[in-house]
């Protein structure tokens, strides 16, 4: 097996938009270099002076230099019958296949990254970019940034990775080049055509029946780990079985989860099985004990019939979120059934409960509390817009909660100015609030992200 080392430097970072200036590959037969092509290339656009700065490469240097279509026949002899090897192999691979798209021609090789390579191989290191891995394993590199001195190093790269166990490089290898037993009508161009980018995909089977519906904020990366999943039975099924793609953008990660969850209830796909009931079995509940103490406790949603304060995926993140609530709120550890005790509980002995346990503290100080935090998940009955990133540059879009209550979301064109949040709701597709997509949004809104809060009252503006 041969290998082509490969490193291109371009006018931008977009694949489809950007050109190749710059390009080097290095012929590997897995046990030294037998072969080396290097070219400038004039893109025939500008080279935009951020990328001059960066790389050195200037119009004028590539004023000469032959244009893509000039290499093109070459570069296809030079890399026939081997395997594309770069750093990060999507980017380098992507530019290849733009520039031959432009001329009619669909390149098409297998691929392997060095970058995940070498995260398989020598686990352990901070980081795995290439200027910081070649540091760490002392591969020099004078023309960084340069398509030549970067193939060159991660040539270098590539050569340590066989000498440090081929075995286990070979097993590597042959899982990544060779999923097994993918569909024979799944067509590997549409997988390379998916965006990176945030929405929901359905995954569908030779009778066009939906199999299995997700949700990602890099939709083609999460395609490819669906293909690679052979550590399980269900994911070599899965594998199998899969034969069309299709997705559907959304811009925002809560709308695609608040999406995912309704798609699941509604087509039923047989390898969400779990998910068809309730994305969150375990719930957060509430009740009023014999003393009067308002008790907090983690349930699962199906032994329940009354509705949860707040939901959660698994038992494990219900009881850290609940622990991390009675630190924050200095509730009882008792009270809450995380310290099964006859008397006192342990934060009381490191006064951190105020002794509701041995009803040191009364219940109406400490169902203040309790009360607040039980007001809050109900969003204090307040009417509000999330707005966070549309499915393009034209729009925002909008999450609904009227009266503490979920109502849908929608999309708005990008500059709504002077129009106000009170008649924001014509762009909302409304929808009966339930458990899953409340706890979805309480869930989406206890992280950092970069959505907005806007509220009607009082009214405001959002730009």
């Amino acid at each position: 097996m041969n290998f082509v080392i490969v490193d291109v430097e371009t006018t931008g970072g977009h694949t489809k938009e950007s050109k190749i200036t710059d390009l080097a590959i290095y012929k590997h037969d897995g046990t030294q270099v037998i072969d080396h092509f290097q070219s400038l290339v004039n893109p025939e656009q500008r080279i935009p002076e951020f990328i001059v700065r960066l790389t050195g490469i200037t119009d004028q240097m590539v004023a000469d230099a032959p244009k893509f279509y000039e290499l093109a026949k070459e570069i296809i002899e030079f890399c026939e019958g081997c395997v594309f090897v770069a750093h990060n192999v999507a980017f380098d691979y992507g530019m290849f296949k733009s520039e031959f798209k432009r001329l009619g021609y669909e390149f098409r090789m297998p691929q392997l990254c060095t970058v995940r390579a070498a995260r398989y191989v020598l686990p352990g290191h901070a980081s795995y970019s290439l200027g910081k891995i070649c540091a760490d394993l002392s591969i020099p590199n004078t023309a960084r940034h340069r398509a030549d001195g970067d193939a060159k190093a991660t040539t270098e790269l590539f050569g340590i990775l066989i000498q440090k166990d081929e075995n286990q490089l070979r097993t590597f290898i042959q899982d990544v080049l060779n999923p097994k037993s993918v569909h024979p009508n799944l067509s590997l161009e549409s997988i390379e055509e998916l965006p990176n980018k945030t929405g929901v995909y359905k995954l569908y089977n030779e009778f066009n029946q939906i199999i299995y519906i997700g949700k990602s904020i890099h939709i083609k990366k999460r395609i490819e780990q669906h293909l690679r999943n052979t550590k399980t039975a269900k994911g070599q099924q899965m594998i199998q079985d899969i034969c069309r793609v299709e997705y559907e953008l959304t811009g925002s990660e809560l709308i695609a989860m608040l999406l995912e969850s309704q798609l699941i209830k509604e087509l039923k796909p047989i390898y969400n099985r779990k998910l068809r009931k309730s994305l969150f079995p375990f719930g957060l509940y509430d009740q009023q004990d014999v003393d009067g103490y308002l008790r907090l406790k983690i349930e699962s949603t199906a032994k329940k019939h009354e509705e949860p304060l707040l939901q959660f995926t698994s038992r494990k993140d219900a009881q850290g979120y609940l622990e991390h609530l009675v630190e924050k709120l200095e509730l009882c550890q008792k009270l809450c059934y995380l310290y099964p005790t006859q008397s006192a509980c342990f934060q009381y002995t490191i006064q951190q409960c105020k002794g509701a346990c041995i009803q040191e503290e009364n219940p109406t100080s400490y169902n203040l509390r309790v009360q607040s935090y039980i007001d809050q998940l109900q969003f204090n009955g307040d009417t509000f817009f999330l707005v966070d990133k549309g499915r393009n540059k034209g729009e925002k879009s909008l999450v609904w909660i009227e009266n503490g209550i979920y109502r849908g979301y929608g999309y708005a064109p990008f500059h709504f100015h002077g129009k106000e949040p009170l008649h924001w709701s014509r762009y909302i597709q409304t929808e009966k609030e339930n458990r899953d997509n409340k706890s979805i949004v309480h869930q989406f809104m206890r992280k950092p992200s970069g959505q907005k809060r806007i509220d009607l009252t009082p009214i405001t503006r959002l730009f």
